[in-house]
C-alpha cells in the first residue's frame, strides 16, 4: 500500500478561476465551482450562531477549502452522485415527488471538454476515480444523474466544437451527431449507450431525465424547443428514440432554458415561459414576461426549478402541480416565480427580485450563475477586474434567503446571508516577511514579499507583482527539490530557491556548490510578453563559449525562447524561430542517445514544432504543417519519433482527432492517423515513454507542462536504478565510453534500494502558480535501515574483493566506481542523505503555528527549517495523479483534518513514521522526535477535539509494511484511536454511549454508513454455554449488519487513497474486526469473534502478501483468549493446511513461489506454535501422520520439530500430559532405517531432544547420549513407570516400575490406587551410565535402579516392568507443606501433619479438573545431581533439599 502526503506551494497571487459549472451538496452544505482552466474549488458553507437582528436569520460563512485538480481543460458540467448506492427496483420511492432526490448523495462527478471524468469524495475531497471516455463518445457537454439510481449518470456528448467559427443559424437545422452514455460512478465505466448517431433535432443544448409511464426517459432539446425522447432502459434500441414532431415554441423563438421535473417540461424564452405535460402532450399554462410589470425590463439568461417542500406533483393524471422557479439575467439579479396547476386551472405569482445586482461596478466583465442549497440561493459571480490581464478571473459568492415573510401577504426577504472571502487567507499568508533574507551580489534583481492586508484585489496584485502564468519545480538529481520557478504575465521570471540544502554534501556535481544558499529569490528580466512555458536541464560542456551547468528554458507570448544560466542569471541565447506564442517546452526523455539528449522541443501557436540543440544553440529540425495547434506532444527518445495529437476543425459537424508522427533523425513525417486509431497509437507512445522514464510519467525532467495532462504509470522498473544511471552520466563532463559498464556499476551500487518503486519526493505542477511536493513514505523509510548490516554494505565488500583487472588498471574512474572503492563512505553518505530527506519532508509536512513550543524545539534540536518563504498547505493524492490541495491558511488545512478521517490517518502515519525514522538515524534527537510523534498521536487531537480520528481500516493496511517504523506508527495510532473510531456496525451499546458522549462534548460526528444484507451460518459445535449465550445476544439484524460490513466489496474512499482494491477493503474490515475482538472486546458487539474468526482464517490461507501475515499474527495473539472457543475442533485441519502451504513453498522455484517467504515465516514462527499450544494432542497426531504422508526430505518435519521447540520454551506445561508422544515423534525422525529423513532432521531433532531434557527433569540423556529415559509425569499411583530407549536403534529397551512399594497408597493420606497424581518429578543417570535415580514429589521418594546386573539384562528383553533396587524416603525440608499434588510418606506415618484425606479434598472434583490442577501446580524445577559415585543431591531452584546415599 502506498502512503503519500502532499505539500502544496502556492504563489503569492491567487489563481484565476472563471466559473463554468456549479453543484451543491446538502449534507453537509458544500458548494463546488468548476473553472475554465479545469480546476474545481471546494467551498464550505457554515452558519454561525449569531443572527441578523432584523431578519433573525443566521449568518453564513463561505470559505474555499481546497482545489480539486483532475482536469486540464474547461469544466463543462458538475453533478451530484453516490457511487455506493444502488436501488433495488429502479423507481424513486418518496412521499414528496419533487423533494430533492440527491439530498443524501456523498460524491461529485465532473466532466471536461477533453473527455475526462472524475468522481470526488465529499468527506476528503479526494478523487476516487479518474478516467477518460473513449474517443467515439465525443466531447462531454451535459451531466444528468438518474434520480432513481444516483449511482448512474447520463453523459451527453456532442461533436460540435465550441471554438468553431460557424454560427448558430448555420448549424441549427443540420442534423448533429450526439452520443449519450450511462456511466457507473463506482468504476467510471460505460454500462449502457442510450443514444449514438444523428439527432432528429438540432444541436443538443439541453438534457434532462423525465418520468414517463413509470419509466425514466432522457429528454434532449435544441435551442428551438424541439424535443427528442429516448428511453434510458437497456431493453430499448440505442439508436431509436421517440420524437415529438411539433414545435413546442412559436416560430422564431429561441429557448433560453429547458427544465424538466417529472413529466413536466418548462420552455423559457426571452419573452415567455410555456409549461407542457409530456403524458398529455399539451400545454397547461403560460407566463408572459412582457406583460408582467415586475419583469418587463428583465433580460433573462437562464432559469432553474427549485427543490422545495411546497413543490408537489400529485394524482394519477397530474391533477395537482406546484413548482417554484428562478430566472436570472446577465447583471446578477434574479426573479422568483411560483406556478400551480390544480384541477385544470393554471395560476402563477411573481415575487419580484429576490437577488439584486451587485453594486460594485469596477469589474470589466462578469458572469453569473445560481445554485440552490436547501432554502437558500447561492449566486456565483466570476469577475475580471484587470484590463491588462483579461485572463485573471476571481469568484465571488453570496448567499440569499428564499424564506417568505410571516405577514398575510407573504413577501420575499431580499437579504444577503453571507459572502465568500477568496483573498483573505492569501493576503494574510503573503504578508509574512521571510527572515534571514539577504541581497544577492549578482546582476539580477532581488525582491522580497511585503504587502498590506487589504481587501482590494487590484492593490494586492500591484503590491505583489503580477499573476503567475506558468510555474515549475526544479529537482535535484535524485534527492530533493532545488527551486520553484514562476513565470509572470509581465514577462518576468522568479526563481525561489530552497534554503534547506545548506550543509549537505552531494556525491554528484551540484549547482549548490557555486551558489550562495542564503539567496532564496532571483528574478530574470527580458521577456516582453507572458511567460507561457518553462523547463530546466542540466548541461555539461561548452555552449557557445559559456560554461553552464544548469540552464533554464522559457517560452513566451512574445514568440521568443530564452535560454538562461541558472547560476549567474544571464541570458545564454534568444531564439526567434517561432512566429506565434510558444506554449510548450519538452525535454528529451530518459535514455535518449547523443546528440538528441541535449535537445528540446518547442511547440507554438503557429502549429509548428521545432527541435533545438542546447549544445549548438541552433534549431536542428522543424516539423511544420499541422492544421492546428498540437495540444499534446510526446517524444519517444529510444525509437526516435515525435507524436503530435491535435483536434482537426476542418469538418464543421464532426471534428476528429489527428495524430502526426515525425522521425527525429530525418525530420520526415512518417504517418498520419485519424479518429480512434490516433488515440490508440498515442497511448502506445505514452506507455513506451513511461516505461523508460525515471519518474514513471511521460513528462521527463523539470518542465511546466501540467502533470495532469498525461496518465501516471506506476507499474515500472525500480526508480533508483535509473537515477544512479542518470547521476553517473550527469557527473562527468564527457560521456562514458561504455554505458553497459556504468549501468552495471550503478546497478550494483543501488542493489539495496531496488525495492523503491517511487521517488522519495516527486514534484508536479498541476496548474500555473501551484507546485506540489509528493512525499512517499515507503521510499523515505528505506534509509532507516541499519546501514552497517544492510545488504548494500555486504554487497560493496564483495564487489571490492572481486574487482576486475580493468577496474584495477583504469585511471579515470566514474563517480560510482570511486564510491564503490570506499564502501564505508557510501554507507555514511546514504545515512546523511536519508537524514536530510526526512528533515526536509518534516519541514514541509509539519503543521506549523499550532504548538509554539514544539515549533521552537523542532527548529532548535531537530534542525528543521520552517518554510517561511513559501505559502505551504496540505494535500491529498487521488487516482491517476489527481490532487486535492488545501487553500492557504490554517483553517483550510484543519478543515481537511476535521472532515476526512482518511486524510487524518495518512498524515498521522507519515508524520509518526518519519519521527520514528529520525530516532533510528539520530539517537541524540530521540527525545525530540518522540515529542513530535506524540503530537500527532494524541496532542493534536486534544488541542482540536473536533478533528476526525484516523480511520482504522486505513491504519491496518500498513501493519504489514516493509519498514518497521511504519508498522510501529500504524499500530500505535490504532491503539490510541480505537475507542473513538470503532465502525458503527461493530460498536457495542456501551461503546456507542461512550462515543456519543465524547463526540457531543467535542462536536465530532460519525458518518460510517450502515449496510444490511443476508448473513451466513457458522458452525457452533462444542462451544461453552457461556459463549453460546453471549452469541445469542446478537440479534439476526445485527448479525446481518456485521456480516454485510465484513463482506462489503464496494470501494470505500480510503481505498483510493492508498491505491488498493475492493479485496483490500474486505481484508481490512476483517482485520479491524479481529483486532477489536482481541484487544477491545467490551467495546464491540458480543458474538463478533464468532462471525469474524472463519473469515480471518480464510484470509490467512489466501496467502496474500498484504494481509495474511497480519491475520496470522492476530490469530496467534488471540488464540487462547478469543479464537480457541470457536475454532477448537478445526485446529488439526488448520495445521494440516499450513503444512500443505509449506510443502508448496518447497516445491516452487524462483519467482513462481506459491507462498511468499515472509508469509511462510509468519506461519511457521507465529501462527503454527499458537495453534499447537491450543491443541497439543491434535498437533502431535498431525505431525505423526505427516511422517507417513509426506516425503522423507520434506521441510514439514523440520518445521514440526522447530514448533515443538517453541512449545517447550513458551508453554511447557501444555506438553506435560503428552510428553512421551512428543519424544516418540522426535525419535522417529532420527530412525536409522530411514536415512533420508535422518539426514534431513538429525540436527534439528537432537536440538529438540536437548531442549526437552533441559526443560523437563523427568526426561534425561546419559553422558554419552546412548540412552534416553522418560518418566510418567502425571498418572495413576499404581501405574507409574519409566521407559528406557536406545539412542542407536531408537527403540524402547526397558520399562522400570515406579508404582511400588506395595501398600504405598495407604501412606499417601488414604489415596486410592486409581487416583491420578504426579509420578516422576526428576530423573538422573549415574556417571557410569549403569544406574538410574528417580525422584517422586508425591511421597518424597527416591528410587534407584542398577541397570548393569545380568539378571536385569535378561528380563529386559520382554519389556517386563522391573522393580527398583532401592527405595529411599526423603524427610520434609523446611517450608514443606502438603497439597493435593505433593505429600510426604514420613509425615503421614509420623502424623506430623493433620490433613484431610485426599478423597475429601477431591470428592467434588472431576477427572478433567483434577488433571488441570496437577498440571497447574506441577513443579519442573527439581533436579538430581551426583555429588559422588554413590551420593545424590536433590535440588529445587538450585537450592539443596536433601542428600541420599545409594
Amino acid at each position: 500500500m502506498k502512503c503519500r502526503s502532499v505539500a502544496c506551494l502556492w504563489s503569492r497571487a491567487p489563481p484565476s478561476h472563471r466559473v463554468t459549472a456549479t453543484a451543491s451538496l446538502t449534507n453537509p452544505p458544500t458548494l463546488y465551482t468548476g473553472g475554465s482552466d479545469g480546476s474545481i474549488i471546494w467551498w464550505s458553507i457554515s452558519s454561525s450562531s449569531e443572527s441578523n437582528s432584523v431578519t433573525r436569520l443566521p449568518h453564513h460563512e463561505i470559505k474555499p477549502i481546497a482545489m480539486l485538480c483532475g482536469h486540464t481543460s474547461p469544466i463543462v458540467d458538475l453533478a451530484i452522485c453516490d457511487p455506493t448506492i444502488l436501488s433495488s427496483n429502479g423507481v424513486v420511492a418518496s412521499d414528496n415527488g419533487n423533494a430533492d432526490p440527491f439530498v443524501n448523495c456523498c460524491a461529485l462527478i465532473s466532466a471536461c471538454t477533453d473527455g475526462v471524468l472524475c468522481v470526488w469524495s465529499r468527506s476528503s475531497g479526494q478523487c476516487r476515480k479518474r478516467r477518460k471516455l473513449p474517443p467515439w463518445v465525443g466531447s462531454p457537454s451535459i451531466l444528468s444523474t438518474l434520480p432513481s439510481e444516483p449511482r448512474y449518470v447520463c453523459v451527453g456528448c456532442s461533436y460540435i466544437d465550441v471554438d468553431g467559427a460557424e454560427t448558430l443559424a448555420d448549424t441549427d437545422f443540420q442534423k448533429s451527431r450526439c452520443t449519450v452514455v450511462v456511466v457507473d460512478t463506482y468504476t467510471l465505466t460505460i454500462v449502457h449507450t442510450v443514444f449514438h448517431g444523428n439527432l432528429s433535432i438540432g444541436c443538443l443544448n439541453f438534457m434532462g431525465v423525465v418520468q414517463l409511464d413509470e419509466q425514466e426517459s432522457l429528454l434532449m432539446a435544441d435551442s428551438f424547443g424541439r424535443l427528442q425522447l429516448v428511453s434510458v432502459s437497456e431493453k430499448s434500441e440505442p439508436s431509436k428514440g421517440s420524437l415529438v414532431s411539433r414545435n413546442w415554441l412559436s416560430e422564431g423563438e429561441i429557448a433560453v432554458s429547458v427544465i424538466t421535473r417529472g413529466d413536466l417540461v418548462a420552455f423559457f424564452s426571452k419573452s415567455r415561459c410555456v409549461f407542457w405535460l409530456l403524458n398529455r402532450e399539451e400545454a397547461i399554462g403560460e407566463i408572459s414576461f412582457v406583460d408582467d410589470s415586475h419583469s418587463s425590463n428583465f433580460l433573462f439568461k437562464e432559469a432553474m426549478i427549485l427543490y422545495s417542500s411546497t413543490s408537489t406533483i400529485e394524482g394519477d393524471k397530474d391533477d395537482s402541480i406546484s413548482e417554484t422557479f428562478v430566472l436570472w439575467d446577465g447583471s446578477g439579479s434574479a426573479v422568483l416565480f411560483t406556478m400551480s396547476y390544480i384541477d385544470g386551472e393554471f395560476t402563477y405569482k411573481n415575487f419580484g427580485e429576490i437577488v439584486t445586482a451587485p453594486d460594485d461596478k469596477r469589474s470589466v466583465k462578469s458572469t453569473f450563475c445560481f445554485v440552490q442549497l436547501r432554502q437558500n440561493l447561492l449566486r456565483v459571480e466570476s469577475s475580471c477586474c484587470d484590463v491588462e490581464q483579461p485572463s485573471q478571473w476571481r469568484p465571488h459568492i453570496t448567499i440569499w434567503s428564499l424564506c417568505l415573510g410571516n405577514g398575510k401577504e407573504k413577501e420575499l426577504q431580499r437579504k444577503v446571508l453571507g459572502e465568500s472571502s477568496y483573498f483573505a487567507d492569501w493576503i494574510s499568508s503573503s504578508c509574512l516577511d521571510p527572515k534571514g533574507s539577504v541581497s544577492a551580489e549578482t546582476g539580477t534583481s532581488q525582491s522580497g514579499s511585503q504587502c498590506s492586508a487589504k481587501n482590494d484585489l487590484q492593490s494586492f496584485v500591484s503590491d505583489n507583482g503580477q499573476c503567475v502564468s506558468s510555474s515549475m519545480v526544479i529537482s535535484e538529481n535524485m534527492y530533493v527539490p532545488y527551486a520553484v520557478v514562476y513565470g509572470f504575465f509581465s514577462g518576468e521570471i522568479e526563481i525561489a530557491k530552497f534554503d534547506f540544502l545548506h550543509g549537505i554534501d552531494s556525491p554528484a556535481s551540484s549547482p549548490r556548490s557555486d551558489t550562495d544558499p542564503l539567496v532564496y529569490k532571483q528574478r530574470l528580466l527580458g521577456h516582453t510578453g507572458s511567460v507561457l512555458c518553462l523547463a530546466a536541464h542540466r548541461m555539461f560542456g561548452d555552449a557557445n563559449g559559456c560554461n553552464s551547468s544548469h540552464v533554464l528554458i522559457s517560452g513566451s507570448m512574445d514568440c521568443t525562447i530564452r535560454i538562461w544560466d541558472l547560476e549567474s542569471g544571464n541570458v545564454i541565447m534568444i531564439m526567434h524561430h517561432h512566429v506565434a506564442p510558444v506554449r510548450q517546452i519538452i525535454l528529451s526523455p530518459a535514455r535518449t542517445k547523443r546528440p538528441w539528449s541535449k535537445c528540446f522541443l518547442s511547440v507554438g501557436d503557429d502549429s509548428c514544432v521545432a527541435l533545438s540543440s542546447l549544445e549548438t544553440l541552433r534549431v536542428e529540425r522543424m516539423f511544420p504543417g499541422h492544421p492546428n495547434y498540437p495540444t499534446k506532444v510526446v517524444w519517444d527518445g529510444t525509437r526516435g519519433y515525435i507524436a503530435c495529437l491535435f483536434r482537426s476543425l476542418s469538418r464543421k459537424s464532426d471534428p476528429i482527432d489527428v495524430l502526426y508522427i515525425w522521425d527525429v533523425k530525418t525530420g520526415a513525417r512518417e504517418r498520419v492517423l485519424h479518429g480512434a486509431a490516433s488515440h490508440s497509437m498515442f497511448d502506445h507512445f505514452c506507455a513506451g515513454i513511461s516505461e523508460k522514464s525515471h519518474s514513471g510519467t511521460v513528462l521527463n525532467g523539470n518542465t511546466s507542462v501540467s502533470s495532469l495532462l498525461f496518465p501516471v504509470d506506476e507499474e515500472r522498473k525500480p526508480f533508483y536504478l535509473k537515477n544512479y544511471e542518470r547521476a553517473a552520466s550527469l557527473s562527468t563532463s564527457k560521456p562514458s565510453s561504455s554505458q553497459e559498464k556504468t549501468r552495471e556499476e550503478s546497478s550494483t551500487a543501488s542493489s539495496f534500494l531496488q525495492s523503491i518503486s517511487y521517488p522519495p519526493i516527486k514534484c508536479t505542477c498541476p496548474f500555473p502558480g501551484i507546485s506540489t511536493l509528493i512525499f512517499d513514505l515507503s521510499s523515505l523509510a528505506v534509509y532507516c535501515q541499519t546501514h552497517e548490516d544492510s545488504d548494500m554494505h555486504k554487497m560493496l565488500e564483495e564487489k571490492s574483493d572481486k574487482a576486475t583487472a580493468q577496474q584495477k588498471t583504469s585511471k579515470d574512474k566514474s563517480p560510482v566506481q570511486k564510491t564503490l572503492d570506499n564502501h564505508a563512505e557510501v554507507v555514511h553518505m546514504d545515512k546523511a542523505i536519508g537524514e536530510y530527506l526526512i528533515r526536509f519532508s518534516l519541514s514541509f509536512l509539519h503543521l506549523w503555528g499550532i504548538d509554539y513550543e514544539l515549533d521552537q524545539m523542532l527548529v532548535a534540536h531537530l534542525k528543521l527549517k520552517r518554510p517561511e518563504s513559501f505559502i505551504v498547505t496540505s494535500g491529498l493524492q487521488g487516482d491517476k495523479g489527481s490532487l486535492t490541495l488545501a487553500f492557504p491558511g490554517l483553517n483550510a488545512t484543519l478543515e481537511l483534518w476535521k472532515s476526512s478521517s482518511e486524510f487524518t490517518a495518512l498524515r498521522s502515519v507519515i508524520m509518526v513514521s518519519l519521527a520514528q525514522c529520525m530516532i533510528s538515524l539520530s539517537h541524540s534527537t530521540a527525545t525530540y522526535s518522540s515529542n513530535l510523534a506524540a503530537f500527532y498521536t494524541r496532542n493534536l487531537a486534544e488541542k482540536y477535539p473536533d478533528l476526525k480520528p484516523p480511520l482504522l481500516q486505513l491504519l491496518v493496511t500498513f501493519w504489514q509494511d516493509n519498514s518497521e517504523q511504519v508498522r510501529m506508527a500504524a499500530r500505535s495510532l490504532f491503539h490510541h484511536t480505537a475507542s473513538l473510531a470503532i465502525p458503527l456496525p461493530l460498536c457495542s451499546d456501551h461503546a456507542s454511549e461512550h462515543a456519543e458522549l465524547v463526540r457531543s462534548l467535542s462536536g465530532i460526528s460519525l458518518n460510517e454508513p450502515k449496510v444490511l444484507s443476508t448473513g451466513e451460518e457458522y458452525p457452533t459445535n462444542s462451544l461453552d454455554s457461556e459463549h453460546i449465550h453471549q452469541a445469542q445476544r446478537l440479534s439476526q439484524a445485527e448479525e446481518s449488519e456485521i456480516l454485510s460490513w465484513l463482506e462489503s466489496f464496494e470501494m470505500q474512499d480510503w481505498i483510493s487513497c492508498v491505491g488498493g482494491t475492493s479485496q483490500d477493503a474486505m481484508a481490512a474490515h476483517i482485520i479491524v474486526a479481529a483486532a477489536l475482538s482481541i484487544w477491545y472486546p467490551s467495546l464491540v458487539k458480543p458474538g463478533l469473534a464468532m462471525l469474524v474468526v472463519h473469515k480471518l482464517l480464510n484470509l490467512v490461507m489466501a496467502m496474500s502478501e498484504k494481509y495474511s501475515s497480519t491475520a496470522a499474527e492476530l490469530l496467534s495473539e488471540g488464540m487462547e483468549t478469543t479464537w480457541k472457543t470457536w475454532i477448537g475442533p478445526d485446529i488439526p485441519r488448520i495445521v494440516s493446511d499450513i503444512f500443505f502451504q509449506i510443502e508448496c513453498v518447497s516445491s516452487s522455484v524462483g519467482a513462481y513461489q506459491v507462498v511468499p517467504s515472509s508469509i511462510k515465516e509468519t506461519l511457521v514462527e507465529v501462527l503454527l506454535p499458537s495453534l499447537a499450544m491450543a491443541d497439543v494432542l491434535g498437533f502431535l497426531s498431525i505431525i505423526e501422520s505427516q511422517i507417513w504422508s509426506t516425503a522423507s526430505d520434506s521441510p514439514v518435519h523440520v518445521v514440526s520439530l522447530r514448533t515443538l521447540i517453541r512449545i517447550i520454551r513458551a508453554a511447557p506445561r501444555n506438553l506435560v500430559l503428552h510428553l512421551e508422544k512428543a519424544v516418540n515423534f522426535v525419535l522417529q525422525t532420527m530412525d536409522p532405517s530411514n536415512t533420508v529423513m535422518r539426514k534431513t532432521c538429525l540436527q534439528t531433532s537432537m536440538a529438540t531432544l536437548r531442549e526437552v531434557v533441559r526443560v523437563f527433569p523427568m526426561v534425561i540423556l546419559n553422558d554419552s547420549s546412548t540412552r534416553l529415559a522418560i518418566g510418567d509425569v502425571i498418572t495413576e499411583i499404581d501405574n507409574a513407570c519409566i521407559r528406557i530407549y536406545d539412542m542407536r536403534s531408537m527403540t524402547k529397551i526397558r520399562v522400570l516400575d515406579a508404582s511400588g512399594p506395595p501398600g504405598l497408597p495407604n501412606f499417601l493420606r488414604g489415596a486410592s490406587e486409581s487416583a491420578v497424581t504426579t509420578a516422576i518429578s526428576a530423573l538422573s543417570f549415574s556417571p557410569d551410565g549403569e544406574g538410574l535415580v528417580a525422584f517422586s514429589e508425591n511421597g518424597l521418594m527416591i528410587r534407584w535402579w542398577s541397570l548393569g546386573s545380568v539378571w536385569w539384562e535378561k528380563l529386559s528383553q520382554s519389556l517386563t516392568r522391573i522393580q527398583c533396587t532401592k527405595l529411599i524416603f526423603i524427610h520434609p525440608w523446611d517450608g514443606f507443606s502438603s497439597s493435593s499434588s505433593r505429600t510426604s510418606v514420613i509425615s503421614s506415618i509420623s502424623n506430623d501433619e493433620q490433613e484431610l484425606p485426599l478423597q475429601e479434598t477431591a470428592k467434588n472434583i472431576s477427572h478433567v479438573e483434577r488433571l488441570k490442577q496437577l498440571v497447574q501446580h506441577l513443579d519442573l524445577s527439581y533436579r538430581l545431581e551426583w555429588a559422588s559415585e554413590r551420593k545424590v543431591v536433590l535440588t529445587r531452584h538450585n537450592v539443596e533439599l536433601g542428600t541420599c546415599l545409594l
